[in-house]
């Protein structure tokens, strides 16, 4: 992965859907895209949008099990970006409150492999 500049994580992260995306991940480890629609309670092209691009611009990792496919913060991150996303998610709990409350009030959530990464 190439280094991220401060322009490109800012830039990927300027859009509130993609901010609100990317801190719920990483609030909650990983998540799937189903999860991700019923959380935001927004529309699947427009969720798979903002996450191709967020996995485009490597803050974002994907996987695929069986039916689903899971997106996780990439470890891989530079120090500085994963201390941007935690901060940022700290000190902004009520902004991703509303979104929280949805994923936890969903049923039928998939299961995720006991092996995941």
């Amino acid at each position: 992965m190439s280094a991220l500049s401060p322009p490109e994580l800012f830039k990927s992260l300027a859009d509130a859907t993609r901010a609100r995306l990317t801190l719920l991940i990483l609030r909650e480890g990983e998540l799937c895209v189903c999860e991700l629609i019923h959380a935001l309670d927004d529309s699947q092209p427009k969720i798979s949008r903002h996450l191709a691009h967020l996995r485009s611009s490597g803050l974002l990792l994907d996987r695929r099990q069986g039916q689903w496919i899971y997106y996780r913060v990439n470890p891989a991150l530079p120090e500085w970006v994963t201390d941007v996303l935690h901060t940022t998610l700290h000190a902004n709990q009520p902004w991703v409150h509303a979104d929280a409350l949805r994923l936890a009030a969903m049923g039928d959530r998939p299961q995720r492999a006991s092996t995941c990464c």
